[in-house]
């Protein structure tokens, strides 16, 4: 006679070793068990394993079993405890998110100040893995129970408090799939702003890195100052193109970014308040799929110190990166954005996910997220992809992965 449908958790826990999940399985097959959930993690060597089984078996099978699960504990040197009577849930929770958590370092009390915001929403986290350990630590949660957009202004604040960044998104399909990654270039692909390379060539740059900064805080519109801007630069050779484009330098990680990127069949922009001239070449020995960008007039070998067509400007932006996501057939929630000024406002607020890399304080309070580490490829970790995946795939390629080097 049984006792009817009966439900076992059993946890091994201890170091780590090649075959533990195999024999505590082997062990309990011939007790006619039917496994509902298996689940292990191991950090630092150390495994906890978890096995959800139901069984209709008497109490003597039972006592049977929990038998059979300790004699290989004690076999492996590991702790086991069997629990009766967990239940198992079909249903998925609502509410699932990632939440990516990032630092250099990454301090237990912010951490402990993210969790603790977690909980007081009303969410749990029911998993949580390492994304990197180097440029940067990063951690990622699957939480569930939360209200994805509200979550994500909770833990803003947390951030900017504990000067950590922290990233919300949606789990699920939404996360999976093919995208479309848009990037401002100056100060955010490229570590300088173009513009003051110029003027420096007929030393202005002291003048016109004034303008820049008050543009891209917001406090000037852009296509007034962009003009004000370039007037400078009326007269010079246009051969001073050629000499910026030796000067540029990329942020650290852009290469890494874009290869892996890449590798995922992803759709790459480049969306520029600068000049294509600049922009245009660095795309191509990239393999970068799209480039936007304000043209210089030149006439006569001259630059005029005008630009030629419509001034690619904040909403331009907004509007390239709708273009691009319709010409890929994507949706905006599969699309990603980049910047760091308050011309690249629009284009952060109408993407799915708007990353503020090393912003001006007006662009970090309004985008989805924000990074602030000098390393353009921890976007990957925003995206749940782990350092370890990038390292493995350059491996397979023959490609050394940099080593992270600050700017």
């Amino acid at each position: 006679m049984t006792d009817g449908l009966q439900t076992l958790r059993i946890t091994l826990t201890g170091d780590d070793r090649p075959g533990v999940t195999s024999a505590l399985l082997q062990a309990v097959a011939p007790l006619s068990a039917d496994v509902l959930d298996l689940e292990q993690i191991v950090v630092r060597d150390h495994l906890t394993l978890t096995l959800l089984l139901r069984t209709a078996g008497t109490a003597d099978a039972r006592r049977e079993l929990r038998s059979a699960v300790q004699a290989v504990a004690d076999r492996l040197g590991m702790q086991a405890k069997v629990s009766e009577g967990v239940g198992d849930s079909h249903e998925r929770p609502a509410g699932r998110a990632h939440v990516v958590v990032l630092g250099r370092p990454l301090g237990a009390g912010a951490l402990g100040a993210v969790t603790a915001r977690i909980a007081a929403h009303g969410a749990n986290i029911d998993r949580i893995r390492r994304l990197s350990q180097y440029p940067v630590t990063t951690l990622e949660f699957d939480v569930s129970g939360a209200d994805v957009p509200a979550l994500r202004a909770e833990l803003a604040a947390v951030a900017a408090a504990e000067r950590v960044d922290v990233a919300v998104a949606p789990a699920g399909l939404a996360r999976l799939g093919a995208r479309l990654v848009v990037m401002d270039v100056d100060s955010t692909f490229i570590q300088q702003e173009v513009i003051e390379l110029l003027a420096a060539k007929c030393g202005r740059e002291a003048e016109v890195a004034a303008v820049t900064e008050r543009a891209m805080r917001g406090e000037l519109d852009f296509a007034a100052s962009l003009r004000e801007r370039v007037a400078v630069l009326a007269g010079l050779d246009a051969g001073v193109l050629d000499d910026v484009r030796q000067e540029i330098i990329l942020t650290p990680g852009a290469r890494t970014l874009v290869r892996t990127l890449k590798r995922l069949g992803d759709t790459i922009a480049l969306v520029s308040g600068g000049f294509i001239e600049i922009v245009g070449p660095i795309a191509a020995d990239l393999g970068i799929d799209h480039a936007l960008a304000n043209r210089l007039e030149v006439r006569d070998g001259v630059l005029t110190g005008r630009v030629e067509g419509e001034i690619v400007d904040r909403a331009g932006k907004a509007a390239a990166l709708r273009q691009f996501a319709a010409e890929a057939g994507l949706p905006l929630s599969r699309t990603v954005a980049i910047g760091d000024g308050a011309n690249d406002l629009d284009m952060l607020e109408t993407a799915g996910l708007g990353v503020a890399f090393n912003a001006k304080p007006l662009v970090r309070a309004q985008a989805d997220t924000a990074v602030n580490v000098p390393y353009l490829d921890t976007v990957l970790f925003l995206l749940g992809i782990t350092r370890e995946d990038v390292e493995e795939a350059d491996a397979l390629d023959g490609i050394p992965t940099p080593a992270p080097q600050l700017p």
